[in-house]
C-alpha cells in the first residue's frame, strides 16, 4: 500500500498540469475526478451493505473529512498549478507529514516532540523556504497560499479519519465523500465547461486522475491509515515529490535545478526525522526457545503438547 500510494499520489500533479494547461477550469477538473471515482466506488459501497446507516451515524465527521480532504484541497491545488509547476506543487505537498506532527497535538496526541523531531520540523521548513522564496518574487504568492491550505487539509483529514471514522469501512467513507464533492462542483463545472471536446491526451489524463489517483488511491489510503495510524500514513508523501519531479521533467520538460534538489533533500530529511519512531523503552530481549508464544492470547505452546514449566511467579499462561 505504501508503494502504491507513493506512485498514484505522485502522478496527479502531472495530470492536473496537463488538464489546466488545456484551459480546463479547476472546478471542471475536480468534478470530473470526483464523479469518476464515485461512479466506480458507489456500487461496491452499496453492495457491501449498511451504507445508509453509516452515513446517519457518522455524517458529521464524514462531512468534515470530505470538506477538508477533497472539496477544499483539490480545488486549491488545481488552481495553484495554473501558475506553479507540477514539480514545485509536489515538493510543497511533501510538507504534509511535518504539519501532521504539529496538528496531532491538537487532536489529543501525547507523544513528546523531542530534539530529533524538532530538528526535522526545522529542516522541513527550511526546504519549503528554499522552494518558495523564488516564487514569492515571481508573483505566485496566491498559489503558494493555496498549496499551504492544501497541505493543512491533507494533514488534518487523516487525523479526523483515525479518531472519528476508524470503524467506518473504507468504501463507506470514500464513495459518499466523492459523490458529495461531485455534487458541490457540478454547477461550476457546467458553467465553466470547455466549448469543445478536449484532446485525447487531456481526456486520458482526466480518466487516470479519476480512476487510479482517486478511486483506487483513496481506498488504499484509508486502509493504510487503519494499518499504521494517521501521521505515518502520510509518510508516502516522501516518495510523491520524487515521482512528481521525475514526471514533470520527463513529460513536461520542467526544469530540474539545484534549488529544487536542495529543497527536496531538506524536506525529505525533515519529514523522516519529524515522523520517526523513538526507541522503545522498558523492553528487554527475550531468548528464543522451542516453546512458541501464541500471539492470540498469550499462551505458551509446547511443540510436544506438554505443559510449560512452572517458575516462581508464573501463572502458567506464559510471560508473552
Amino acid at each position: 500500500m505504501f508503494s502504491l500510494m507513493g506512485v498514484v499520489w505522485g502522478i496527479p500533479y502531472l495530470l492536473i498540469k496537463v488538464a489546466v494547461e488545456a484551459d480546463l477550469s479547476p472546478s471542471t477538473v475536480v468534478f470530473t475526478r470526483c464523479v469518476l471515482g464515485a461512479a466506480i466506488l458507489l456500487p461496491f459501497a452499496i453492495r457491501q451493505g449498511g451504507l445508509p446507516r453509516t452515513i446517519r451515524t457518522h455524517w458529521r465527521p464524514m462531512l468534515a473529512f470530505a470538506v477538508i480532504e477533497v472539496i477544499g484541497p483539490w480545488w486549491t491545488l488545481t488552481d495553484a498549478e495554473r501558475h506553479l509547476s507540477s514539480s514545485t506543487a509536489g515538493l510543497l505537498i511533501a510538507g504534509v507529514p511535518i504539519v501532521g506532527v504539529a496538528l496531532a497535538r491538537f487532536f489529543g496526541s501525547t507523544e513528546r516532540l523531542g530534539a530529533r523531531r524538532l530538528t526535522g520540523l526545522t529542516l522541513g521548513l527550511a526546504g519549503v523556504a528554499v522552494l518558495t522564496v523564488p516564487h514569492l518574487t515571481g508573483g505566485d504568492a496566491r498559489s503558494l497560499v493555496e498549496v499551504l491550505l492544501t497541505v493543512i487539509g491533507y494533514a488534518t483529514a487523516p487525523l479526523i479519519a483515525a479518531r472519528h471514522l476508524k470503524d467506518v469501512p473504507s468504501l463507506h467513507l470514500t464513495a459518499p465523500c466523492l459523490a458529495l464533492a461531485a455534487l458541490v462542483y457540478a454547477p461550476a463545472a457546467v458553467v465553466t465547461r470547455p466549448g469543445t471536446l478536449p484532446s485525447g491526451d487531456v481526456l486520458l489524463a482526466l480518466a487516470v486522475l479519476g480512476v487510479v489517483c482517486t478511486a483506487l488511491a483513496f481506498v488504499a489510503f484509508l486502509e493504510l491509515i487503519k494499518e499504521v495510524g494517521p501521521t505515518r500514513a502520510t509518510v508516502f508523501t516522501y516518495v510523491n515529490p520524487a515521482v512528481a519531479v521525475a514526471a514533470g521533467a520527463a513529460f513536461l520538460d520542467e526544469p530540474l535545478t539545484a534549488g529544487i534538489l536542495a529543497a527536496f533533500a531538506l524536506i525529505l530529511a525533515g519529514s523522516v526525522l519529524a515522523t520517526a519512531t523513538g526507541p522503545r523503552r522498558g523492553g528487554r530481549p527475550v531468548a528464543w526457545s522451542t516453546r512458541q508464544t501464541s500471539r492470540a492470547d498469550g499462551r505458551v505452546d509446547s511443540p510436544s503438547g506438554a505443559l510449560p514449566e512452572e517458575r516462581p511467579g508464573s501463572t502458567g499462561q506464559g510471560d508473552g
